[in-house]
């Protein structure tokens, strides 16, 4: 066997056992080094080693008594985290099922995560429109309209910390930042934020933001399909009924516009 894949096997082995250590505590509520080392079926260092990297991440804690751990607060964070989003899109759902069969288009719902526009949520009007999946799929800020959506508001540093590089996926790619700063800006300014062939040739989409009981910008709303499709006079037809998706996802989540 080759060395990388001698290392690549054992890292998996580790996170299999890491994941296993996390069961177990979720099990007995606390447990030692010992008993998890023979539940594991490894060597009480082995298990010292993974109790030690899950501690650093706060997924696990020690007890007041010496040598007992506990699942950590860290394990609260991804829950509160995962029931955010999975709230997000039962809230979501209706609002974008109805824009999908009005526009008879793909509509996609998006987070920031990672530096990314993390797609957790996407519903077809016409199963003949929609020729990929995106949920699970982490895309390309600039490269897109959701991206630009919810990257917007950010203020600087964060904000180029965020895009990173500019990388180019197609001849349209927006890689220049002064250009994708002026679309940002007409984002903030009008709502929306279009993409037009510069992640994929052949699609476009226009996407309004999400806003949480604070105003702020939490998540994003798109209608997405061909570019032949979505010219420049479908596109500022849609933008309205995106807008409107956007803002009532927002007021389910509390969100209160200025004025009303």
């Amino acid at each position: 066997m080759r060395n990388s894949e001698a290392a690549e096997r054992a890292t998996v082995q580790s996170v299999d056992r890491a994941v296993s250590v996390l069961e177990l505590l979720a099990q007995h509520g606390t447990a030692g080094v010992t008993v998890l080392a023979a539940e594991l079926g490894v060597h009480k260092s082995t298990a010292s080693r993974l109790l030690g990297a899950l501690e650093a991440r706060g997924l696990v804690e020690q007890v007041e008594e010496r040598g007992q751990y506990r699942l950590g607060v860290g394990i609260l964070r991804l829950a509160g985290a995962s029931n955010a989003r999975l709230d997000l899109v039962e809230q979501a759902r209706p609002i974008c099922r109805a824009l999908a069969i009005a526009t008879n288009d793909t509509v996609n719902l998006t987070v920031l995560d990672a530096g990314t526009a993390y797609y957790i949520d996407q519903v077809t009007g016409s199963p003949a429109n929609s020729s990929w999946n995106w949920v699970g799929q982490h895309i390309p800020l600039h490269a897109t309209s959701n991206g630009k959506m919810l990257v917007c508001e950010l203020p600087e540093p964060t904000l180029t910390e965020t895009l990173g590089e500019l990388r180019p996926y197609t001849a349209a790619t927006i890689t220049d930042r002064a250009v994708l700063d002026v679309q940002l800006a007409a984002a903030r300014e009008h709502g929306y934020a279009v993409a037009s062939d510069e992640l994929d040739l052949g699609l476009t989409a226009i996407a309004s933001a999400i806003r949480n009981a604070h105003g702020e910008i939490v998540a994003s709303v798109s209608v997405s399909g061909p570019t032949f499709r979505l010219g420049s006079g479908v596109l500022s037809r849609l933008a309205p009924q995106v807008m409107e998706a956007g803002r009532a996802i927002s007021a389910r989540l509390g969100w209160l516009p200025p004025g009303g």
